[in-house]
């Protein structure tokens, strides 16, 4: 017994000086991009090579973005997010990189001009939405999807104001969508309504269009 009570006294230290690393975690982030007024937020695989079409659609939106003067925020690693922190750099917008401590580590892509770490997922998110006026999706994995859902959710569920949430490539996202309705719907899981909470586009024009028509920018 006096080993195990050694042992959760131990795991109550721990815990405690985890509370601290997570509040300067806060405090960094929160220091960092509070200058940012008109942030977009941009996810996506860290797989896609920069010969696959959505690496190219994807440096193009930032690139357009950035020229309608919004700053691009990823998640500082290759694939889309290079892709997007180049686009982004190249029009002479803030290119911004929010990278994530890992095991397997993630180097983060040369066109993040700044950039800033952190350990804790949920807190990278929280600044994600925080100093993001939307959300652009591209074809990517769990890391992704979680990003889209937590977004979704948030909206839903007031936490946050609505704001655009954009699928990219709805090729890629249909069959994820059909059974959304076929299933989530049917089973009562999800409403009709909730499908107006996001919106999928398939062009970079696209998507600059539907952020400056829901802000009313031009």
């Amino acid at each position: 017994m006096r080993k195990s009570f050694t042992f959760e006294l131990e795991n109550i230290e721990k815990d405690t000086w985890r509370v601290f690393r997570i509040m300067s975690e806060f405090v960094e982030g929160y220091e960092g991009l509070n200058h940012i007024k008109k942030g977009v937020s941009i996810f996506g695989s860290k797989r896609a090579k920069p010969t696959s079409p959505y690496y190219k659609f994807a440096y193009k939106t930032a690139f357009l973005l950035g020229k309608a003067g919004f700053s691009i925020l990823t998640g500082a690693g290759p694939g889309i997010m290079e892709a997007a922190n180049k686009g982004a750099k190249n029009s002479g917008a803030e290119s911004i990189g929010l990278n994530i401590l890992v095991p397997e580590q993630q180097i983060p892509n040369p066109y993040a001009s700044y950039i800033l770490e952190f350990k804790y997922f949920f807190i990278r998110k929280v600044m994600f939405a925080k100093y993001s006026k939307a959300f652009v999706v591209f074809p990517g994995g769990f890391g992704t999807l979680d990003e889209f859902f937590e977004a979704l959710a948030l909206v839903q569920t007031e936490r946050i104001p609505k704001f655009p949430i954009i699928l990219f490539g709805s090729n890629y996202w249909k069959g994820l969508i059909t059974w959304l309705k076929d299933t989530s719907v049917k089973k009562g899981c999800l409403e009709e309504s909730d499908f107006r909470l996001f919106k999928v586009v398939d062009s970079p024009q696209e998507v600059v269009k539907t952020i400056e028509k829901f802000y009313k920018y031009k």
